[in-house]
Formats: structure tokens, C-alpha cells, sequence
């Protein structure tokens, strides 16, 4: 852990981040409501991970220091052995902080799989060599979105998919060939698509804009081109735009 806490520092600093991007811990923006919660799950890592580093590094300078061998004696420092309070320390310190972890970990979890009986918008994500299928129902109407292995996911070719802000949207994750993974970084959360098996999570958009997607599974030749970009947009342009693609294949 402290060894990764030293690695973040060196990675943010060495990137040039802005003062946003440090309060984020690296992370990408997040535009969602559970966003939220997995920023603060992170932002309460690393601070744990920092706090156990500096009291590592604090240990291993102060034995380092008045523990050393003496340069003109030839005594050994004194050697501690069967220390009680010490082996109790390093034993229950380490079971409190995995538990405090675990807790905070397991509520988060919880909450972001949650799942409304009554969501805004269903959109059904078919993730296939090398593109996605994206058909979106919302009001009594379905519009139906198909994309090409694309460089850019701005790209023509790149599928969009279109939200509307401040709803609660499903997503039903299918494949008919291999595993994929539907990754939204702004969403901070992914979930794998995998052939015969049905995953759903809902998601609670916060911010407009046009935000990129991509497959996060090594799925075949052409993965690193299976882009895609989510719009996200406020009630009426989504309004117009279901009506627009309503009965389109």
C-alpha cells in the first residue's frame, strides 16, 4: 500500500494535473450519482494508503537512524524479540483498517448495483465484434443505434448513444459472440459483457455533454476500435431525438 500511495503521487505529478484533477485523485470527471460514491470510496483509499505510508516511511527513517550499528563500536543495536504489545499492535492495526475498507467498500457496492423497479430510460447494449447495437426505450417509443469499428468516438462510424440529464437510465448488457466490456470512464464504473449471460446496472446521469466509450475487454482483432460516445442532453433535445429515431433500424 505504500508503495502504490508513493506510485499515484509520482504518476499525478508527473502528468501536470490540475488542482481538480489532484481532488479527483486522477479520475475522470464523474456524471453520474454513483460516480459520486465510487470518487469517495478512491479519494478514502488513497488517503488511507498515504496516511500507512508516511507512518511506514516515519518507522523505517527513526530505526534507520538511532537503531543503526554504531560506526566506532562493535556492539549490535539492542535486539527486541517477542515483543507483546508491538506483534499486537502490527496484528490488530492492519485487521481494523482491511475492516473499516471492507465496510465502506461493501456499502458502495451495495448502492451502485441497486436497481429501480420503475427507471426513466432502458437502453439494451449489444456489444459484438467490433461495434455496439444501442436500443434505447423511453415513453412508449424505441430508437435503435448501430456503429462500425471506428478510430475516434467522434467519429461517424462511432455509435451514439443519447440520454436524457437528471434520470434514472437501465442498461441490459448482451453479446453474441465473445466477452466485452461496456466502459463509460466518466461513469467510473464498467461492467462485461458476456455471451449468455444477462448483466444490468442503472445509473443516475448529473451532467450534460458528449462523454467516450469504449470496449475494455481484449476481444479480437479490431477491440481497440470498438468506440462509442454517450450524449447526454436535457429532456427536450432527448424528446426530439426519440422522436426523430422512432421505428428506425
Amino acid at each position: 500500500m505504500p508503495r502504490a500511495a508513493a506510485l499515484a503521487v509520482l504518476l499525478v505529478s508527473a502528468t501536470a494535473c490540475s488542482a481538480e484533477d489532484w481532488s479527483r485523485g486522477g479520475m475522470p470527471e464523474g456524471v453520474t450519482k454513483q460516480a459520486d460514491a465510487v470518487q469517495s470510496l478512491w479519494n478514502g483509499s488513497w488517503i488511507a494508503a498515504l496516511a500507512t505510508g508516511v507512518v511506514v516511511w516515519g518507522l523505517i527513517l527513526w530505526s534507520a537512524a538511532f537503531h543503526r550499528k554504531r560506526k566506532n563500536s562493535a556492539e549490535l543495536p539492542p535486539q527486541v524479540r517477542y515483543n507483546l504489545p508491538i506483534e499486537m499492535l502490527y496484528t490488530i492495526v492492519p485487521l481494523i483498517m482491511i475492516s473499516v475498507l471492507f465496510f465502506f467498500t461493501a456499502r458502495d457496492q451495495n448502492y451502485i448495483n441497486e436497481m429501480s423497479d420503475r427507471p426513466d430510460v432502458k437502453v439494451k447494449v449489444e456489444g459484438f465484434q467490433w461495434s455496439w447495437r444501442f436500443t434505447t426505450e423511453a415513453g412508449g417509443k424505441q430508437a435503435q443505434v448501430v456503429g462500425r469499428p471506428a478510430e475516434s468516438y467522434m467519429a461517424a462510424e462511432a455509435p451514439e448513444l443519447v440520454l436524457p440529464v437528471g434520470k434514472k437510465i437501465e442498461f441490459d448488457l448482451v453479446s453474441p459472440d465473445v466477452i466485452h466490456s461496456f466502459w463509460v470512464p466518466n461513469f467510473q464504473f464498467k461492467r462485461d459483457v458476456i455471451p449468455g449471460v444477462q448483466n444490468k446496472f442503472q445509473i443516475d446521469t448529473t451532467t450534460e455533454g458528449t462523454f467516450a466509450g469504449r470496449c475494455a475487454e481484449l476481444c479480437g482483432v479490431d477491440h481497440s476500435r470498438m468506440l462509442f460516445r454517450v450524449k447526454v442532453v436535457d429532456q427536450n433535445t432527448f424528446d426530439q431525438y426519440m422522436a426523430s429515431k422512432a421505428g428506425t433500424p
